[in-house]
């Protein structure tokens, strides 16, 4: 029989049930990962009762009452509340999701919310992002030409900006990236479904003059062909995106340079 060496803490055990907030009437029961890198402790799974008469409707409310009301040491990471920065991505009843767009009333029973899979833990509900930001900045995310620049701005027609439809309005949560088992395995060489679906952004901008240079970038067994077409990028993409799609795209950009 196989075994396998488990990485230290990577046990998840049960841990604290707080209290309820007194006089609350209406609760609604909450199982949050907790991981402390300076206790030295395995992540634990503590339980918390929302009282929902007192709090917003969105999941984000309810993790900003636990840190209000019960928890202040609970971390995570928010800023818009709009489903605008991508900052609180997380993964809630299994699925990676933002916690500002997901309603509570869209889950039954008990809301449990995990920090985004596969990726290193910084704390509590905050991933380490550094390599999914590294991998965004390796496509070069920014207009490359060689003709002067215009006095102005570069013209494009409207047929070539709808093209971009789909594709800028990514906002690099890492919903789609954390949720791709192809990324999992190979997330060192894979340069997963936000980072292809930005480099397809600028390959099918009218005003780049860098495509072949884009192309041979991501012309890799590992950076481009390690999507198998699972689809779980395109599922999961909280503002309803396709990055697998755009990933195919590329690759038949890349055989119809060759004919």
């Amino acid at each position: 029989m196989v075994e396998f060496t488990l990485p230290r803490n990577s046990k998840v055990t049960e841990g604290k049930t707080w209290p309820s907030k007194p006089g609350a009437k209406n609760e609604r029961e909450f199982r949050v990962y907790r991981w402390n890198p300076d206790d030295g402790n395995n992540p634990r799974v503590d339980v918390y009762k929302v009282d929902i008469d007192d709090c917003g409707p969105m999941v984000l409310d309810a993790l900003i009452w636990i840190k209000s009301n019960i928890d202040a040491t609970l971390t995570f990471r928010r800023s818009c509340r709009e489903g605008v920065c991508g900052s609180c991505s997380m993964n809630i009843d299994g699925t990676n999701t933002l916690a500002c767009t997901r309603g509570m009333d869209e889950i039954k029973g008990t809301v449990k919310i995990y920090p985004l899979p596969h990726m290193p833990v910084i704390k509590d509900l905050v991933p380490d992002l550094t390599q999914f930001y590294a991998q965004y900045a390796s496509v070069e995310p920014w207009l490359k030409t060689e003709t002067p620049t215009p006095q102005k701005e570069w013209r494009q027609s409207e047929d070539d900006r709808k093209k971009l439809d789909g594709l800028y309005e990514c906002i690099l949560c890492a919903c789609c990236t954390t949720s791709c088992p192809s990324y999992w395995w190979n997330g060192d060489r894979y340069l997963g479904p936000a980072a292809l679906l930005q480099a397809g952004r600028w390959l099918k901008d009218s005003r780049d003059e860098a495509t072949g240079e884009r192309l041979d970038f991501v012309e890799d067994p590992f950076r481009l062909y390690r999507c198998h077409t699972i689809l779980n990028c395109s599922k999961a993409c909280p503002k309803g995106l396709n990055p697998a799609k755009e990933i195919a795209d590329i690759k038949k950009m890349m055989v119809e340079r060759q004919v």
